[in-house]
């Protein structure tokens, strides 16, 4: 069953993707330790504002998901955590979070003098 182009693009945004532009709209996602992930896809500046199946199926795949989870994503029973599970799963994502550093320390981790 097709999605409207509005529905898939503000849920993407709604779960983790950030909008990079061009002549596409492209959305390239971000885990939520804030680094930059494999998982993108597109969709069209066209004058389409249903995606179709195959379109759909196309995106899913970018996104390292199936076509099921990817309906699920756009149509909300898959939250932002069930998405990082997934990706973190298939090794798209880090499942650690990266170390923090503080800004009182120095680089071999010892009290700044």
């Amino acid at each position: 069953m097709p999605k409207s182009k509005r529905d898939v693009d503000a849920a993407l945004l709604r779960k983790g993707f950030l909008e990079a532009g061009g002549d596409h709209d492209f959305f390239i996602y971000y885990s939520k330790a804030g680094k930059k992930t494999r998982a993108r896809t597109k969709t069209s500046h066209g004058k389409k504002i249903e995606i179709d199946d195959s379109l759909l199926g196309e995106m899913a795949r970018q996104c390292f998901l199936t076509l099921p989870q990817f309906r699920d994503l756009v149509d909300c029973p898959m939250d932002r955590d069930m998405l990082e599970a997934a990706l973190v799963d298939r090794g798209v994502v880090d499942p650690t979070p990266p170390a923090s550093t503080s800004p009182d320390k120095d680089v071999k981790g010892g009290k700044k003098r």
